[in-house]
């Protein structure tokens, strides 16, 4: 493909993310099964420059708003991302949209005079909103501003930015974290370890982990540094039983069941028979034999009454805004709104209830999300102990000091009892934790 056809793709796919206010990366997959023609560098080429204008999206649209009156379209954000960029002269412009096959169509002249307003301007802008200069809807950054205060702006800078890829090494597999950087140097991917999670390894490069040797035997798994620290603070040990009620294609069930040595049982619950079937491959490929897969209606499904008091460990990894997802998926922050939000809260608060009835005495309930909105957090946790008297809140801090000694310093604590990781501050994507434990 040409640039300009790689242009002209990029404006169709952002029209396709208005209208079908799809999720980015499963459009792209989509977008390409159709397309085989695009090699690997238009469709790098591509994806780039659609998460470049995804990640300014608010300061693009500011500026447009500024130079003309009606709604925007694809192809105008399109053009002032060229603006902001890429600076372009207009007989550069007028090479690539050309009107030719696969190109995009000529520039009006409307749309030549909105380029050169913009073109050679600083994309922030001194009048330009705080919210807006740092890519945030403005109701979300006034949730925010509370529990961030003088450090939002950092938070903010953070969620921006692109992620790494993180790797969990799976203990099962009686392998170290310094013999697996040494099999992924053999495949030119260099990745140095995790700050916190004692299992990790992080790559700064965009590299296909899942076409190696090393993982299609299970010697290590894509998770994120932050997910593998929710997994250990469960603390799952041999001979536990465990429940993780939203198990999703199972992440965290995997690194629980890597714990556990498989001894015990892990019972992975999901509403979704297609997430379950994807965790069924990763579990056979990660050697666990203590995983039971079961799908469930909802947190009112009948099943659930027969698993009363039945686990030493229930983890609810709950569904969410997706707010500390952010520099995964930039998107988000266009498609959430305030009545979904509500409509999330909502479903939390059931799936907390439904899942504090399957903890036994004694037992913990772990509750955790990719947000940072205190809305699905605390504000659940506080509501859920004033329903239930016979669940007290465990010190987070002090769990995790025994699991990870060697950190003196920690500045993930909302509190002594719940913990908050970020990207700003821990390079990890955005996650609240807490637990609860069940009174004898």
């Amino acid at each position: 493909m040409r640039s300009a056809a790689r242009l002209a793709s990029v404006i169709e796919i952002l029209e396709k993310v208005e209208d079908e206010n799809l999720n980015i990366d499963h459009l792209l997959i989509r977008y390409f099964k159709q397309r085989r023609y695009a090699g690997s560098k238009d469709r790098r080429q591509i994806r780039e420059r659609i998460y470049r204008i995804v990640r300014n999206r608010f300061k693009l649209e500011w500026w447009l708003q500024e130079v003309i009156d009606e709604r925007y379209t694809s192809r105008l954000l399109v053009l002032s991302d060229l603006a902001f960029f890429e600076f372009c002269s207009q007989s550069e412009l007028d090479e690539i949209f050309n009107g030719a096959a696969n190109n995009p169509e000529r520039l009006s002249q409307k749309e030549k005079e909105i380029y050169q307003a913009l073109v050679g301007k600083d994309i922030c802008h001194v009048k330009m909103p705080t919210n807006v200069k740092f890519e945030c809807p403005d109701w979300i950054f006034a949730k925010l501003e509370p529990v961030f205060g003088g450090e939002l702006e950092k938070c903010l800078v953070g969620l921006g930015e692109e992620a790494s890829l993180d790797l969990r090494v799976n203990a099962l597999k009686k392998i170290t974290r310094e013999q697996v950087q040494i099999l992924l140097e053999k495949f030119d991917i260099k990745a140095e370890k995790t700050k916190y999670s004692p299992f990790g390894l992080r790559i700064h490069s965009r590299r296909r982990i899942d076409q190696i040797k090393p993982f299609r035997d299970g010697l290590l798994e894509i998770q994120d540094e932050g997910s593998q620290i929710i997994s250990m603070l469960v603390d799952a040990k041999p001979g536990m039983q465990i429940a993780d009620f939203c198990s999703g294609a199972g992440g965290k069930t995997l690194a629980m069941g890597s714990f556990m040595a498989n001894k015990g049982r892990i019972l992975a619950l999901d509403t979704s028979l297609t997430r379950l079937d994807k965790a069924a491959l990763r579990i056979k490929r990660a050697g666990l034999h203590n995983v039971e897969r079961r799908l469930i209606g909802g947190e009112a499904d009948p099943k659930l009454k027969r698993l009363a008091k039945k686990f030493d460990r229930v983890l609810v990894d709950a569904p969410c805004s997706g707010i500390g997802t952010w520099r995964r998926d930039p998107d988000i922050r266009q498609r959430l709104n305030r009545t979904n939000l509500e409509a999330m809260v909502q479903m939390q608060q059931k799936i907390l209830t439904a899942a504090a009835r399957l903890v036994r005495p004694g037992g913990r309930l772990v509750y955790a999300t990719c947000s940072l909105m205190p809305d699905e957090n605390e504000k659940q946790i506080e509501n859920l102990l004033i329903k239930r008297n016979d669940y007290s809140i465990v010190s987070v801090k002090e769990i995790w000091s025994k699991l990870n000694p060697k950190i003196e310093k920690w500045h993930g604590m909302v509190n002594d009892n719940m913990m908050r990781l970020t990207p700003h501050q821990h390079g990890t994507d955005g996650f609240f934790i807490s637990i609860l434990e069940r009174l004898q």
